[in-house]
């Protein structure tokens, strides 16, 4: 039986322009988990977190050891969430380096068993490998629970033809969103944990 009621959806987008289309799958990704819980009669709390706004925060928490009060919501919230949607351009062949940046910062212990949706952006096709050999492992790494379809958008995938047989962005986008839906509550919270005194010193 699945949990009712509402559950916390943090979107990590690591878009950098305004409009992005790490932005925009992020949020048809996040349309798809709302009508698949919706179907279950449960509600999502969507919390979007813009790493591009916190960009110099993330660099001076590397300095200093303590994180501003934006990031620091921001990190709360990804402890604290049901599911977790996380999508980045690529760049050289791998995830960007404000978005690895980010997810350095979360307690290592903090994903441990959270379902966690994967997603990428790139200019073609051939750079959608980066889920399999960058993204997946740096969340198994973080333990997350993983679902089975992560997503990746080439330019192309946009402009769909509505060919069934090549434009299969949609029905990935659905298949990906049941599954972090269907995992959303299973897991127990987790409440956020101050650095340690090691933290502070490394």
């Amino acid at each position: 039986m699945q949990p009712t009621g509402t559950l916390k959806l943090v979107v990590v987008s690591a878009g950098l322009g305004v409009p992005s289309s790490t932005r925009l799958l992020a949020d048809r990704i996040t349309e798809s988990v709302r009508r698949e819980l919706a179907g279950s009669g449960r509600e999502a709390d969507v919390r979007v977190v813009e790493l591009r706004d916190l960009a110099v925060a993330i660099a001076n928490n590397f300095v200093t050891g303590f994180p501003a009060p934006a990031l620091e919501e921001a990190l709360e919230a990804v402890t604290e969430a049901d599911g977790i949607v996380a999508v980045t351009p690529v760049f050289a062949a791998s995830y960007s380096g404000l978005f690895k940046s980010f997810f350095d910062l979360v307690e290592p212990d903090a994903l441990t068993g959270k379902p966690v949706l994967v997603a990428a952006t790139g200019g073609t096709a051939r750079h959608s490998l980066v889920l399999e050999h960058a993204l997946r492992p740096l969340f198994a790494y973080l333990r997350a629970l993983v679902v089975p379809t992560a997503v990746y958008a080439a330019s192309e995938d946009w402009g769909g033809t509505g060919d069934p047989l090549t434009d299969t962005l949609p029905d990935r986008i659905v298949r990906a969103g049941r599954e972090l839906a269907a995992l959303m509550g299973t897991t127990e919270r987790r409440t956020p944990a101050g650095p340690s005194p090691a933290d502070l010193f490394a």
